[in-house]
C-alpha cells in the first residue's frame, strides 16, 4: 500500500481527509482510493470543523429531531446537533433539542431500532449522516430501515459522497468527486481492478482497513 496523501475541501478549507491508491474491498464494492476519515471522526477539531461544514446546508427552517449516525460518525453528529441547534434549526422534540443515534443491524445486516430507541425514529424528522456514499446502497439500507419504524429522512449530509442525490434529496457532502475525479467503484464481479490481475491491498469497512499483505 502506498502512503495517503491529504486532501482539503475545496468549498470548507479546514476540512482535510486521506486518500490511500490502492485495490480494496469493501461489504459492497472494489474501489481503487481508501479514504482514511480516521481523525476527522475522532479527533476534536477536525471533527467540528467538519460538523460546521455541514451545519451550512440547512436553513433555519429545515426540522431536524434526530441525526442517525452511520459509520461510526457520532462525534461529528454530536457537533452537527450543536451547530444546528445555534443555527436556529427546528426540533419537534418535546425537550426541543436533538436525538443523536447509533443504529444497530441484525446478522443480514437490516438496521434495528429497540423499543427504548423507537421514539428518537417514529413520526421524527431525520437527518442521515454518513462517512462515504459510494455505491448507494447503504443510504437505500438506512433509507428503507427509517421508513420501517417511521421515520422521515429530511437530509443526507456525508464526508465523501460520489452521488449527488439519493431519492430525489441532495446529498451534502463536504468532498465529491470534483476533488477525487479518477475514484472508481465496482461491482465485486465485474472489478477491473480484479481482471487486471492487482492483488488486494486491504479488506475496509466504516471502522478501518486490514491490510492483506
Amino acid at each position: 500500500m502506498q502512503s495517503y496523501t491529504k486532501m482539503r475541501s475545496r468549498r470548507y478549507k479546514d476540512v482535510i481527509m486521506k486518500v490511500i491508491p490502492g485495490h480494496f474491498v469493501t461489504p459492497n464494492s472494489h474501489i481503487n482510493y481508501y479514504i482514511d476519515m480516521t481523525t476527522i471522526k475522532t479527533r476534536m477539531s477536525e471533527a467540528k470543523a467538519a460538523a460546521q461544514a455541514m451545519a451550512h446546508n440547512y436553513a433555519a427552517t429545515t426540522i431536524v429531531d434526530t441525526i442517525v449516525c452511520m459509520d461510526g460518525m457520532e462525534v461529528i453528529g454530536a457537533y452537527l446537533a450543536e451547530e444546528l441547534t445555534q443555527a436556529g434549526i427546528m426540533s419537534m422534540n418535546a425537550h426541543k433539542t436533538i436525538y443523536i443515534y447509533k443504529p444497530e443491524y441484525d446478522l443480514s445486516g437490516q438496521m434495528i431500532f429497540r423499543e427504548n430507541a423507537e421514539m428518537m425514529i417514529k413520526g421524527k424528522h431525520i437527518l442521515l449522516l454518513l462517512a462515504s456514499a459510494t455505491t448507494g446502497q447503504t443510504i437505500s439500507r438506512a433509507a428503507e430501515g427509517i421508513d420501517y419504524y417511521g421515520g422521515m429522512i429530511t437530509g443526507i449530509s456525508a464526508i465523501y459522497s460520489a452521488a449527488s442525490k439519493a431519492f430525489g434529496m441532495p446529498i451534502h457532502a463536504l468532498f465529491t468527486s470534483s476533488e477525487l475525479p479518477d475514484y472508481k467503484s465496482f461491482q465485486p464481479n465485474e472489478c477491473k481492478l480484479c481482471k487486471a490481475g492487482i492483488p488486494v491491498d486491504a479488506i475496509c469497512n466504516g471502522f478501518g482497513y486490514s491490510k492483506m499483505r
